[in-house]
């Protein structure tokens, strides 16, 4: 619910942010102070915000670069009717473990979570390559502990006590391949982490990056049922890419401002399963039937456009990772109680009559609070007829990915 604010919190290292900063030459801990006399509707991850100062004692950025990394938690400013006063106290008290941070998508995600004030330790999980990614972050003076696990053998350790499970391991994307192409490799990669999340923390938030989501999803929740453990709130297929993509699209082709500009995807996590609403674009906005269809295309493909502009050398790794940072804080300012927090993901759901399908949800500290069946309603004739098509190859996937996990035994 939307609020004029004042807030005050004290973080390890400290950040400036929003449109008016002060720095002063000392380096300790530092009182960050939002003085907003709009509404702030979010106190967001990784958007900009407007109309806040911040008074801060110390920086490990420059003024200009330090306003544009704290939009990682500034609030989105809103008009409203509404005013009262109440208080937004972060804490640097959660854990949060990258499951494959030495990998192309693991180690900027592994990063941009560093930079979070809400975050205590991060645990930094992979088979190989990790120590050095873990030393290197560990320099950043922000109040995180980076702590590195190596193999199998050190993976129960990387989850202890971890509040949010971040998963990218896989093998990325290349030139000619599909998402179920990937899907031999990274079903079991799923499978084996998601089997340790379950004897180790499975009371967790569990972020599903591997590709195909739409499949790797329903392995996962396979795997938590089978150890006893599952709770439908806390698993997230990370979608958040197709809004960041959409929202990019949508402000470049109508000369919007980014920070205004939220568009809802819905459906699933490839090709013609990604289903832009851009009739629910908000602010509204109108659109030709030829740019209803070429922002759809282009939305639902801007992971082959970006493995191709790569010509092989890697897949949309910088883009996802930003995108799952932007989740991540999300579900950190969900579980430390912001009570307005949504984002689209693929989850457990009843909309449609397929068993998981991605729209926006409302977060809270137990995971899901509220799936928004609101965007389903009054869709236009061109978004009713792609929902209807992609449900086959969205409904093919899911039980793809059941199978896999049905017929594979659960390690014990």
């Amino acid at each position: 619910m939307a609020a004029a604010s004042a807030a005050t919190f004290s973080v390890g290292s400290t950040f400036s942010f929003g449109t008016k900063a002060s720095q002063l030459p000392q380096s300790k801990l530092s009182s960050v102070r939002f003085n907003s006399q709009s509404s702030l509707a979010t106190f967001s991850g990784l958007k900009a915000a407007t109309f806040v100062t911040c008074e801060s004692e110390s920086s490990f950025l420059g003024k200009e670069s330090n306003a544009a990394l704290r939009c990682s938690v500034a609030p989105k400013a809103q008009k409203s009717s509404q005013r009262s006063q109440h208080r937004l106290n972060p804490q640097a008290s959660y854990k949060v473990a990258v499951l494959g941070a030495a990998g192309g998508i693991g180690q900027p995600l592994a990063l941009l979570i560093k930079m979070s004030p809400l975050v205590s330790a991060l645990h930094l999980y992979d088979i190989a390559n990790v120590k050095g990614v873990a030393a290197d972050l560990s320099h950043c003076n922000t109040p995180s502990q980076v702590l590195d696990f190596t193999g199998a053998a050190e993976l129960p350790n990387s989850l202890k006590g971890v509040d949010i499970v971040v998963i990218p391991a896989g093998v990325p994307r290349k030139p000619g391949m599909t998402r179920d192409d990937l899907f031999n490799i990274n079903a079991s990669i799923v499978k084996t982490l998601v089997e340790a999340v379950a004897d180790n923390c499975p009371d967790a938030f569990i972020h599903i990056i591997s590709n195909p989501v739409n499949s790797t999803v329903p392995i996962a929740a396979e795997v938590l049922k089978k150890k006893g453990v599952y709770d439908p709130k806390k698993l997230f297929g990370v979608t958040t890419l197709d809004v960041v993509r959409a929202n990019t699209f949508v402000a470049e082709k109508k000369n919007l401002k980014l920070i205004d500009v939220d568009v809802p995807v819905v459906g699933g996590h490839a090709g013609i399963t990604i289903l832009p609403l851009l009739s629910k674009t908000k602010p509204s906005v109108s659109f030709t039937d030829e740019e209803v269809q070429e922002l759809t295309v282009r939305i639902q493909n801007a992971g082959t456009e970006v493995v191709e502009a790569k010509a092989g050398a890697g897949s949309a790794t910088l883009s996802m990772a930003y995108a799952a940072a932007r989740f991540v804080e999300s579900s950190l300012r969900a579980l430390d109680g912001d009570a307005d927090v949504y984002e689209c993901s693929f989850v457990q759901s009843d909309l449609t009559e397929l068993p998981f399908f991605a729209s926006r949800v409302k977060l809270g500290r137990k995971g899901v609070e509220t799936i928004i069946s609101s965007d389903l309603q009054g869709l236009t004739e061109y978004e009713q007829k792609a929902l209807e098509a992609l449900k086959p190859e969205l409904k093919a996937s899911i039980e793809k990915g059941i199978a896999f996990a049905q017929r594979e035994p659960v390690a014990a």
